[in-house]
């Protein structure tokens, strides 16, 4: 049996470089700032994004194919902004390649993650597991939050890695979530705005995404980590553009918005709940740490 720390840890794994910000940014940066190990895990090098610089589109993967290996320091930075300190990418760097969107050529690369061994690759994460003894792990939910190959493999990898972990699993699972009552409020927000990301759509149901909030269990408030956020979104500037909708939505509802995120308990017990949903505000919660 493993030896019992008094240590708080938590890892993150996420399938490409700046999906460790969209959802979980703030969360990363509040663990960081209060001394807990923060470790990030990321599953591939991200080689088949689109490229928002032109200036370095021969770097796509239909022309140089060195995406991955430049996204590999925008991480670093990102990383930086955010003051996560231990990243790792799953099996080493560029063991598993991006695997595109779902039904892309891509997906039928040898390398590509979405093929990979599943106890293969949850083993190289029970390494880590084994290394770091995370109380609290974080990943997608069964769809990879809104169905990309990568996102589904990566919550299969890691829930298969808690299996496997024995008595070095974590003690609590979440899954990321967008309550779909922030959804609406999104909807309403940007009606009528000419980076509206919601165009066309009147209801949050209608959305690929979204968790009822009646499913949803934790809300990390940090928004004094907003700027440490929205600097680990610059630093993805291959990705998102000074144009996307999510700096727009830092504006449009107001300082700390993007400092929220919200948590679905997938494994555990849940701790003590504030607020009108009861949900935690610690993913930490109910544990003896």
């Amino acid at each position: 049996m493993a030896p019992v720390t008094s240590e708080r840890s938590i890892l993150f794994v996420h399938a490409h470089p700046d999906d460790e910000v969209i959802g979980t940014g703030a969360t990363m940066a509040r663990y960081a700032a209060a001394g807990a190990r923060v470790t990030l895990v990321t599953c591939t090098l991200g080689e088949e994004g689109e490229i928002h610089v032109p200036a370095l589109a021969g770097l796509a993967a239909a022309e140089a194919d060195q995406l991955g290996g430049y996204r590999i320091g925008e991480l670093a930075a990102s990383c930086a902004a955010l003051g996560v300190a231990d990243h790792r990418f799953l099996g080493g760097a560029g063991r598993y390649r991006d695997s595109g969107m779902m039904g892309d050529p891509a997906n039928d690369a040898p390398r590509c993650f979405w093929r990979a061994d599943l106890d293969e690759a949850a083993g190289h994460l029970v390494a880590v597991l084994r290394e770091v003894r995370p109380q609290v792990l974080v990943t997608y939910d069964p769809n990879g939050f809104y169905g990309h190959p990568d996102h589904i493999q990566a919550h299969r990898v890691a829930m298969r890695a808690a299996e496997l972990a024995g008595p070095d699993a974590p003690r609590k699972i979440y899954w990321t979530a967008v309550p779909l009552s922030a959804l609406q409020a999104g909807i309403e927000n940007f009606r009528g705005a000419s980076d509206n990301p919601f165009a066309g759509v009147e209801r949050a149901e209608d959305l690929p995404f979204g968790t009822p909030d009646a499913e949803v269990h934790a809300a990390v408030a940090a928004p004094e980590h907003q700027e440490a956020k929205l600097a680990a979104l610059r630093a993805h500037a291959t990705q998102v553009p000074a144009s996307s909708w999510l700096f727009s939505m830092a504006t449009n509802f107001g300082a700390g918005f993007l400092g929220v995120e919200h948590y679905r308990l997938a494994a555990g017990t849940p701790g003590a709940g504030a607020g009108p949903h009861g949900w935690e505000t610690d993913l930490f919660a109910g544990l003896d740490t």
